[in-house]
């Protein structure tokens, strides 16, 4: 991070929007790390245990889109708010009354979805502070706030053995009140903010056929991310007999290696040029899914494939929106929000084939070749069209900034 970095944007809302999405994230996948101790009290059969916590990523891919249009209309730190206040009442009310069955677990998900909407908040807050040779840099630190995770499967399972389950959701209402707190006062909406667009404005950018390849490209790697964070804790109880919370460091250990270096992932593309970094994540990624399709024969090996993985696939989330903001900078608000939207769906569909697999197969092999293969498919996609975004969006007329 060099000198005009610091002096180009606003660093407190640069902090408020990484504090904001880390404990939202942190909300969002909540489910995953108390996926173990709500399975067993509920009795739910592995492809349960799959949508379980698959619907809280859909659901926050639908809130993406929503967020994103109301970050054009209201400004990010009013949607955040808003957002926020949904997310804190729904948990209230989810403790007061309880989870009782597998359909409660899906309403309850689908609240916390608009924890994950807190992306399409969080990264236009802070994207329209920077120039574009600083966006790879600045949605790196806002998106690492997906390092939630993290605590959410350190501290999860442990305080659910202590206390129970249903209250680690009442309890988690605590600290989102207080990151409210602290972004109502540090967050600072940019002076650059696009004039708010008609719907039919907003979907005009589904025409450009690049907003697809983005959507397509980010359901990989942020899907292959918050689909595994959401899934492991389970994968490493059943797979390897781990008790939940040895089951949660695991997970925790993976996670953290993927949320720390998407920043790092976002300043390598600012230095080197986003697709070639995403030619590389892309591969490292659907290898390490390949072989730990195998079942390999101890706990200890499959932690390292999966943060060599998810090490890949933090990176190329960084990547992603270091070239976002290039092609589509006055349409930032819409396109995070549709781009995050597939990033979702694509966490949906690893998280929830996981399960189907583990049902109808008996094991997790189909799930994770068949993510292998995504991963394989936006590689050659991206290699037909980077040399055609060098040449005209990408070009030197952008000045620092790199493709």
């Amino acid at each position: 991070m060099n000198k005009s970095f610091l002096k180009a944007g606003h660093l407190p809302t640069l902090f408020a929007a990484f504090l904001y999405f880390d404990m939202s994230f942190m909300a969002w996948v909540i489910l995953g790390p108390l996926g173990v101790l709500i399975a067993k009290d509920l009795g739910l059969s592995p492809a349960q245990k799959g949508l379980m916590v698959a619907v809280p990523v859909l659901a926050g891919a639908f809130f993406r889109v929503i967020n994103g249009i109301l970050v054009d209309h209201l400004g990010p730190k009013r949607t955040g708010l808003l957002a926020q206040v949904v997310v804190i009442a729904g948990l209230i009310a989810v403790w007061y009354f309880g989870v009782h069955s597998f359909n409660a677990t899906l309403l309850t998900g689908t609240i916390l979805g608009v924890a994950g909407a807190s992306f399409a908040v969080a990264l236009p807050l802070a994207s329209r502070w920077y120039p574009p040779e600083h966006q790879g840099t600045a949605l790196g630190l806002a998106g690492a706030g997906n390092s939630g995770t993290v605590f959410a499967s350190l501290f999860a399972p442990a305080l659910a053995v202590a206390y129970g389950w249903n209250n680690v959701l009442g309890l988690l209402a605590i600290p989102l009140a207080l990151t409210l707190a602290l972004y109502l006062v540090l967050a600072k909406d940019s002076p650059e903010c696009p004039p708010a667009k008609s719907l039919a404005e907003y979907l005009a950018v589904l025409k450009i056929g690049d907003a697809w390849w983005f959507m397509f490209f980010y359901s990989v790697t942020f899907g292959g991310f918050v689909g595994l964070a959401s899934s492991l804790t389970i994968y490493f109880n059943d797979q390897y007999g781990l008790s939940p919370i040895t089951a949660g460091y695991f997970t925790a250990a993976c996670v953290f290696a993927g949320s720390l270096v998407r920043p790092i992932g976002g300043a390598v593309a600012d230095r080197i040029g986003g697709v070639r970094s995403l030619t590389v994540m892309y591969t490292i990624a659907a290898s390490a899914l390949v072989v730990v399709s195998f079942a390999l024969p101890q706990a200890w090996m499959a932690l390292a494939v999966f943060v060599v993985a998810m090490l890949a696939l933090g990176m190329g989330n960084g990547a992603v929106f270091q070239l976002v903001p290039q092609r589509f900078r006055r349409e930032i608000g819409v396109m995070t929000g549709l781009v995050g939207m597939m990033g979702g769906v694509g966490g949906f569909y690893l998280a929830s084939s996981l399960g189907y697999s583990k049902q109808l197969t008996g094991g997790y092999q189909a799930g994770f070749l068949l993510f292998a293969l995504l991963a394989l498919a936006a590689l050659v996609g991206l290699t037909g069209v980077k040399r055609r975004w060098r040449t005209t969006w990408g070009s030197a007329a952008l000045g620092a900034a790199r493709v």
